[in-house]
């Protein structure tokens, strides 16, 4: 076990340490204000605060971390080794800047709650962020710093032995419309058909018909090919099927049809099922409520994950409702348009109230990689090196790597052609040895 000597424990210093040092590290971590208790406790030990004791492992604090609510900060970003920190304290601490109060505000969203220019949908931008701006969002900064601190304490601990972790994939399954042309209904479908005549796509009139009436299959329905993949590997998929209703931001499936039901419940046998949040459940707590006892009657048990259309956040509302309803774990916080770490880290957190300054029951499961930000690189091979490494980013401090994949991914449109040699990528991942960048 670490102690930790601070001249005073708060909330904000709990929740980053339990993070450090128990989430990445595996450490039990135990906190005094207490000068003998410090002294008289015979393994790992540090203290944190403003003033180092004697010649004990000392981290010099900053004012974070023992402050409520916010206040502007000002944030300077330094070079460190072979990646970046901020909140920088000199050389007379064991590291020269704050680790913990650094990783706090990238875990806590900090600068979320600070004035920013939203995108069109209302969501926090990566070019609104302190790793995009300063070229550290592609790194799992958390950890990094986590296992540098980690070594350090090994210098001074030698006969101490860390646990070891090991790499791991949770693959997400993103389902906004289960089918393209099937089950839609005659108003859609006959809107669909004048839209295809309206601009002369004949082609996929004709294609939306012989889906229809049974003679070819529905370019989205690729569920059996990824149950399959499913049953090769150990980790567990989670898919999130939209079962919200129809509106000008979501057009699934309407989820009283019996054959959409059978598909759930089908996928559900072999895989984790979600909910996809829809566009208006993001702020109307009924609506979500609605969506969630819906889909606990069509899997037959508690819902426990979720992740909100679009990939929306607005905190720290969007959290509070989903732990209101006892949601236990969300996979919304990631970037669409961006590949890396939204939060700094590739460790599942719970999540902090900063409005409450409290630590919350929710696990927030970032995702690092959404399928369409793959399409922003034309050949193949440019694909599969990106995809690389952000996966030997994960690799290196042996983190969990989360993808989001859609069901239309793995279909045989032009667009994703080669995107189910990159999920076997992914999968093949967990089962390799981590390979130098």
């Amino acid at each position: 076990m670490l102690l930790v000597y601070t001249h005073k424990i708060t909330p904000r210093l709990r929740y980053v340490f339990k993070h450090i040092c128990t989430r990445v590290l595996g450490v039990e971590v135990s906190f005094t204000t207490t000068i003998e208790e410090f002294i008289a406790h015979d393994s790992l030990k540090m203290s944190y605060t403003k003033q180092q004791l004697g010649n004990e492992f000392f981290v010099k604090s900053n004012d974070i971390l023992y402050e409520q609510g916010l206040s502007d900060i000002e944030i300077n970003v330094h070079d460190w080794e072979n990646t970046k920190c901020f909140f920088y304290i000199g050389e007379k601490s064991a590291i020269p800047f704050d680790i913990f109060a650094a990783s706090f505000y990238l875990l806590s969203r900090y600068e979320e709650y600070l004035p920013h220019v939203n995108d069109e949908y209302g969501r926090f931008s990566a070019t609104e962020s302190i790793a995009y701006k300063y070229g550290f969002l592609h790194q799992p900064v958390v950890d990094i710093w986590a296992y540098k601190f980690k070594d350090k304490m090994q210098s001074q601990y030698p006969e101490f032995v860390f646990p070891k972790r090991t790499y791991s994939i949770k693959p997400i399954i993103d389902v906004p419309s289960a089918y393209n042309f099937k089950l839609k209904g005659f108003m859609r479908t006959f809107g669909g058909t004048v839209k295809d005549l309206s601009e002369l796509k004949l082609k996929r009139l004709y294609y939306r018909y012989i889906v229809i009436l049974g003679f070819k299959h529905d370019p989205y329905d690729t569920f059996k090919y990824i149950v399959n993949k499913q049953k090769q590997t150990k980790y567990k998929f989670l898919f999130f099927f939209l079962i919200g209703d129809y509106s000008t931001y979501d057009k699934g499936i309407n989820p009283n049809k019996k054959k959409f039901v059978s598909l759930i419940k089908g996928v559900a046998d072999y895989c984790k099922v979600g909910l996809k949040a829809s566009y208006f459940a993001i702020h109307d707590p009924v609506i979500l409520k609605k969506e969630k006892l819906k889909m606990e009657a069509i899997i037959n048990r508690s819902l426990t994950a979720s992740r909100q259309s679009f990939s929306k956040l607005n905190l720290p509302e969007s959290y509070r409702n989903l732990i209101e309803l006892e949601i236990k774990e969300d996979y919304t916080m990631g970037y669409v348009n961006q590949i890396g770490f939204r939060a700094g880290s590739c460790t599942p957190f719970l999540f902090y109230d900063l409005d409450y300054e409290v630590q919350t029951p929710l696990k927030i499961w970032s995702y690092n990689l959404l399928d369409y930000t793959l399409l922003k690189t034309h050949s193949l091979l440019d694909k599969k090196k990106a995809l690389t490494k952000i996966i030997n980013e994960v690799k290196q401090v042996d983190g969990v790597f989360v993808p989001v994949f859609h069901n239309y991914t793995f279909s045989e449109l032009e667009r994703w052609k080669g995107f189910k040699e990159l999920f076997n990528m992914i999968l093949e991942s967990a089962n390799e040895m981590s390979l130098d960048n």
